[in-house]
């Protein structure tokens, strides 16, 4: 890009980041009232929870009820088990909330040094029209406004670069939570099956839990995801509904903690997983065809100032 300084270029950059990081911060904005509403409610729940298994633990009328009718064990198990489920899908939450957090002060920070930069880059680029009008070579201002438009296109191509980077993790995240299920879902059938003892209980739950970890990771992956994917304009009819990716790991936990031994359950949350390994497939597909779609008019506006430049204009003066 002869025609374009670069000093310009970098402007026109500056301009198009402040653009994409503000589209992120309202996204991200978002995202910390539905988390913020969500710990708020799992607080509550969770303490509704606890207070459950204290009055079974201690000298209630609750706990008078069930030890008359010998089923205090089960109870308390069940309390138990419903509180600690609670407590896993509040801090899974308070996570989510403080991440979003930090992500929001580091994008303010980044906008803090951007600030101006509009007024820099058309105060700029107005000089730079100037000079080519000045220079009185008729297709100069062509050549310009092809290198300004080029320049907006590799923008929209780094972005969705990065929305692409930000899937891939997604589904790396989603196929190793879909690999711990498995493996849960292979030693619970061994057990069925009369293979059973503390070695396959224990080898089936240590699964379980490494699928429980992993699906706090999808879920920040899912996050960062939905965010990248906030700053590329999409056409109407090519957009991209990730809105439910939000609140996924609430229904996994749901469906994980309602019976732990139960390989139906174990099934329900594979299925629940792949539903959104399909949705960031299918959001993948998009974005590769965008990438793949801006190509083209790139080629042809670099193919235009080439054709301009051969035939004698002088895009220096």
């Amino acid at each position: 890009m002869t025609n374009y300084d670069n000093d310009l270029i970098q402007l026109q950059q500056k301009v198009a980041l402040k653009k994409q990081l503000e589209a992120k911060l309202n996204d991200l904005r978002e995202q910390r009232k539905v988390f913020d509403k969500q710990v708020i409610e799992l607080r509550v729940a969770h303490r509704s929870e606890q207070e459950d298994v204290e009055k079974l633990e201690g000298k209630s009328l609750a706990n008078y009820f069930y030890q008359v009718v010998g089923k205090l064990d089960d109870k308390l198990t069940e309390e138990r088990r419903q509180a600690a489920a609670a407590r896993v899908k509040l801090g899974a939450a308070e996570r989510e909330l403080a991440a979003v957090d930090c992500e929001i002060q580091e994008i303010q920070s980044q906008l803090s040094e951007l600030y101006g930069c509009e007024n820099a880059y058309a105060s700029a680029l107005a000089k730079k029209r100037a000079e080519v009008k000045e220079s009185g070579t008729p297709a100069g201002a062509e050549i310009l406004e092809l290198e300004e438009k080029i320049a907006f296109l590799e923008s929209q191509k780094r972005e969705i670069r990065e929305a692409q980077s930000a899937g891939r993790n997604a589904l790396r995240a989603a196929d190793e939570v879909l690999s711990e299920l498995k493996s849960a879902q292979d030693w619970n059938t061994w057990d069925i099956w009369g293979g059973g003892g503390i070695i396959t209980h224990m080898a089936k739950h240590g699964h379980l839990d490494d699928a429980q970890a992993n699906i706090m990771a999808l879920q920040g992956m899912l996050r960062k995801f939905k965010t990248e994917l906030a700053d590329i304009n999409i056409q109407a009819n090519m957009q991209v509904n990730v809105d439910g990716f939000l609140r996924f790991a609430d229904y996994f936990f749901d469906g994980l903690f309602a019976d732990w031994a139960v390989g139906a359950r174990i099934s329900e949350s594979q299925s629940s997983v792949m539903s959104v390994r399909y949705k960031i497939e299918q959001a993948m597909n998009k974005l590769t065809s965008m990438d793949q779609a801006a190509d083209k008019p790139i080629a042809a506006l670099k193919a235009k100032i080439e054709e301009l430049v051969i035939h004698g204009v002088d895009v220096n003066r």
